[in-house]
């Protein structure tokens, strides 16, 4: 079902890939697939917004072929130059070789490098607007959302926004708009989305949220690049959005831990129990056999993060350390922290773990909590009390 009618004369011709279990090489889990999405706008000239990742171009092309017949297309916009969306683009080209490439000035600097195709451009900025009959498409620039080159395109008439990665999910489907999907798992593949790509740069986002809003587009449906079409509930995927990039969170707390004898695991329970007894809501991940951007998505949301672990050769646990790595990378804003952990002769996780949250601009809200070898009921009731505490503040 990736040809359909999204509106009169807007069509859906993107490709479903329901196998990719990952995403920016290695760094992204993609447990329920995907979708690329590209938009044909059927007028008195033919516009494509988007195309697809490379190996789905053929697909593609077959299904430009079906709407608007063989080599039809006069303008194709590009509003992202990452490869999962301009990687079919020489291919598209070559089949239209009488269209136009419509995208901003870093996008065709970036296409250039990437494809070096001789075609004709039209360089566009925010506030510029292109005429195709009955519709007109207005772009607006978005520069690192979540790359420089980004922008969105609007198109008035039908009050739509093409946005590319901005308010997608890595999530196929079989049925393409909200209202025909489980909202709940819906806005945990959104939640996960922005939280492991859009996280570092939500002080631009917060910022051209408040732009687009000044604009009074009257958006009534936003079509992503990745997974459904946000048709019934626009206004919660915006909500969120607004969320997140104010660094909004609930009272939360996430424990990340890993253990080798099991010491710090039994603290990180007990600190759990602490919370609990709160009445704070917290969620604990092994950080070993824990999904990172699954972890990612929880950090988002949470008031705090208590991060654990053994200690080996003077130093934290690998799992650990590349969880604190990749806190570090996204830079997640208003956040408290503290670590605990457990130690032999000689300690060490715990002042790395520290250091690493102050580095990542986590502030530090307990004293750290370790153990020598094991701890006991005394010390695991410290652990509770420690944990209680922590809710304490975040009531605060």
């Amino acid at each position: 079902m990736a040809v359909f009618k999204v509106l009169p004369d807007i069509w859906s011709v993107g490709v479903v890939d329901w196998d990719v279990r990952s995403f920016h090489g290695p760094s992204y889990s993609t447990h329920r697939g995907t979708t690329y999405n590209a938009y044909l706008i059927m007028d008195e000239k033919k516009a494509l917004v988007d195309t697809v990742h490379r190996p789905f171009a053929s697909e593609l092309a077959n299904n430009l072929r079906q709407v608007a017949g063989e080599g039809k297309i006069d303008y194709i916009i590009v509003n992202h130059i990452e490869p999962d969306h301009s990687g079919s683009l020489p291919e598209i080209m070559k089949l239209n070789p009488q269209a136009t490439v419509v995208c901003t000035a870093k996008a065709q600097e970036g296409l250039q490098k990437y494809y070096g195709g001789n075609w004709t451009w039209k360089i566009v900025k925010t506030g510029d607007s292109l005429e195709l009959g009955e519709h007109t498409l207005r772009f607006i620039e978005t520069p690192m959302m979540h790359w420089p080159d980004n922008m969105v395109t609007f198109i008035p008439q039908k009050q739509i926004l093409l946005s590319n990665d901005a308010f997608g999910q890595h999530l196929a489907w079989s049925h393409p708009f909200d209202d025909q999907n489980d909202m709940e798992v819906i806005m945990a593949e959104a939640t996960k989305y922005y939280a492991n790509i859009l996280t570092p740069f939500s002080k631009i986002v917060a910022k051209k949220l408040q732009e687009i809003a000044a604009m009074n587009l009257d958006i009534k449906i936003i079509a992503p690049g990745h997974g459904i079409i946000w048709r019934s509930h626009p206004d919660k995927i915006l909500a969120a959005y607004g969320r997140w990039a104010n660094a909004e969170a609930g009272e939360k707390v996430l424990i990340v831990y890993d253990t080798m004898w099991g010491s710090t695991e039994k603290m990180a329970r007990a600190i759990l129990d602490g919370i609990a007894r709160a009445g704070i809501p917290a969620a604990l991940f092994k950080a070993a056999v824990s999904d990172r951007n699954d972890i990612m998505a929880q950090l988002l949301e949470a008031r705090a993060v208590l991060v654990g672990s053994s200690t080996i050769n003077n130093d934290m646990l690998v799992p650990v350390a590349a969880f604190l790595e990749e806190v570090r990378g996204l830079k997640p804003a208003g956040k408290l922290g503290a670590a605990f952990g457990s130690h032999g002769w000689r300690g060490g996780a715990v002042e790395s773990i520290e250091k690493q949250l102050t580095e990542a601009k986590i502030a530090l809200a307990m004293d750290p909590l370790k153990v020598q070898w094991a701890p006991d009921e005394d010390f695991l009731q410290r652990c509770r009390d420690w944990g209680f505490a922590l809710a304490a503040k975040i009531k605060e």
